[in-house]
């Protein structure tokens, strides 16, 4: 089992990052707001899940512990494999997901794209009881502070419409979404918080 990895950041795309560890490059599908803290070539370091399939290993990379630990825990449901548990933490953080459970709330799992409203209702069922409970109702990320300098340069549009586009949303609709947060970015740096807004505005179309 691989828990962490920390090595120098080689690479970054729409939903992965290659991490440098000790000379062998490793890639690792991470969420928004563990990619939003990764810079090539500085030191990075993420929680990780390995997914083990008869063709293929694939390392998941997380913020913390938290993130890590619900994507592992909702895909103990049916139907949800680790390509809609990580869009689901795109969406969500740990803590919403887990007050949406709780509170059976299933409007807000079918913003996630993917997620149906009787996908929605098999979910609550399933993991009501074993989902933690809530830790809090702010809708914030554990520790994540959110990518400094992504307002000053812009680079948080292009992050939000990679990710969008690498959900399944296609450009159009991405750039759209991406125009449509504009003003919010005025008042935010975290990439994170941005791309959710946006997947808010393209659950209403």
């Amino acid at each position: 089992m691989i828990a962490f990895l920390t090595g120098r950041v080689a690479a970054r795309g729409a939903g992965s990052a290659v991490i440098d560890v000790g000379g062998v490059g490793m890639t690792v599908q991470c969420t928004p707001s563990a990619l939003s803290r990764l810079h090539v070539g500085d030191e990075g370091t993420v929680a990780t899940s390995l997914v083990v399939r008869e063709d293929s290993l694939t390392l998941f990379g997380f913020v913390d512990d938290d993130e890590k630990h619900v994507f592992e825990q909702v895909q103990t449901a049916s139907g949800v494999g680790p390509r809609l548990a990580l869009a689901m933490l795109a969406v969500h953080s740990p803590d919403s997901l887990r007050q949406a459970v709780h509170t059976e709330d299933t409007a807000a799992l079918t913003r996630v794209p993917g997620i149906g409203k009787k996908g929605a209702q098999r979910i609550v069922l399933e993991l009501r009881g074993k989902l933690d409970a809530p830790i809090g109702t702010d809708g914030t990320l554990p520790g994540a502070e959110g990518t400094a300098n992504g307002r000053a340069n812009g680079a948080w549009r292009g992050q939000v419409v990679s990710g969008l586009v690498n959900l399944g949303w296609s450009a159009k609709d991405a750039e759209a979404a991406a125009s449509a947060v504009a003003d919010e970015a005025a008042d935010t740096d975290d990439v994170t918080v941005l791309l959710r807004s946006a997947l808010r505005k393209l659950s209403r179309i």
